[in-house]
């Protein structure tokens, strides 16, 4: 495989003990968009800081556009374009000023830095308005002209780090289709980290779901939920006797992965839908009350509750930092001393 990004064995760990990255590797194939799947607190930022050079991992290695992110940091970020999650528009410039900006700092100038600035503004819909402030701007508009920033220099590679996070849900929808065009048309490599399923889904031809600083879990979509054989029973308890489940539905043939989160019991059978009532028949002779049921066909969540033992939803509310990388990030990147800043890639 041609890759793109190479990560190996990467560790980090934060003053205060936190272990953000404890051995996290993958590959992304040149001309992809993969996908770092996680709950926030799960290590998708810090890893993102390593490999754009905006931090050092403790132990590991790993190469971006074939370039060592610790021993040619500066080659790197020529090579890369990095639109982070908070946003990076001046506000008191306009869409055209923050183009020509960043196009002057990666060293472009004249008709090439013009032609290009003009060609961004009209594929992310921004021409009509790029002689103004961009405090001005809707958020949806001041995204599109973030990921335009990233994409000033044509680089290698483009890092996209929560993309639509705090976006409307049709903002994220029509986000969702530029991130696909570029990746088409662009032939760019896109590293794309996100906590949102439906997200992974539908822009990663590859991913990664990271929890706790691990990679837990690796390949497509498709190939990830095809693992999961049949569908899901999610069963809301209501009252006594919810210690017993287990053996309960031990002994209902055909219900596997048993897993229990709170009062939230997840079980998978061939047949969900057959299923049902002889796991509620085993459940009512223990005791157990319930609320309500449902069945659902294999998705990403199952993916995660397999691996994890826990439903995404649950370990995301665990973490309330929103900047993704939650004790870790607040605990961390001011207190390291001696990393290096990716001035040139923003």
């Amino acid at each position: 495989m041609n890759a793109a990004i190479e990560a190996e064995g990467l560790v980090k760990t934060y003053p205060g003990g936190v272990r953000a990255l404890d051995g996290v590797g993958f590959r992304v194939a040149a001309g992809t968009i993969f996908g770092l799947l996680g709950p926030n607190g799960a290590g998708k930022s810090t890893t993102v800081k390593i490999l754009t050079t905006l931090s050092r991992a403790d132990a590991g290695t790993a190469r971006v556009a074939g370039l060592d992110v610790g021993r040619e940091p500066v080659a790197v970020r020529r090579a890369i374009g990095v639109v982070g999650q908070k946003n990076a528009v001046d506000g008191e410039a306009t869409g055209r000023e923050n183009l020509l900006l960043q196009g002057r700092l990666y060293g472009l100038r004249g008709r090439a830095l013009s032609a290009r600035v003009d060609d961004l503004l009209e594929r992310f819909r921004l021409a009509d308005a790029a002689d103004r402030f961009a405090k001005g701007y809707s958020g949806g508009m001041q995204r599109r002209l973030d990921v335009a920033l990233g994409l000033v220099a044509r680089p290698q590679v483009l890092f996209l780090d929560e993309p639509t996070t705090g976006l409307d849900p049709e903002v994220r929808v029509a986000m969702w289709e530029e991130i696909s065009t570029l990746a088409r048309e662009e032939g760019l490599t896109i590293l794309l980290t996100t906590h949102y399923l439906e997200e992974a889904d539908q822009l990663a031809s590859q991913l990664a779901i990271v929890d706790r600083g691990r990679i837990v879990a690796e390949g497509s979509p498709e190939q990830l939920k095809a693992e999961l054989r049949g569908d899901r029973i999610t069963i809301e308890l209501d009252g006594d006797g919810v210690a017993s489940v287990h053996e309960a539905l031990a002994r209902v043939g055909g219900v596997r992965e048993v897993a229990l989160d709170g009062r939230l019991l997840h079980a998978r059978a061939d047949q969900g839908a057959r299923a049902v009532p002889a796991v509620l028949a085993a459940l009512e002779s223990e005791g157990v009350s319930v609320a309500a049921v449902t069945v659902a066909r294999a998705s990403l969540d199952d993916v995660y509750l397999r691996h994890t033992g826990r439903t995404f939803e649950s370990a995301d509310a665990g973490h309330a930092a929103p900047d993704g990388d939650g004790a870790a990030a607040s605990a961390g990147e001011a207190g390291a001393a001696g990393e290096t800043t990716a001035s040139g890639s923003r």
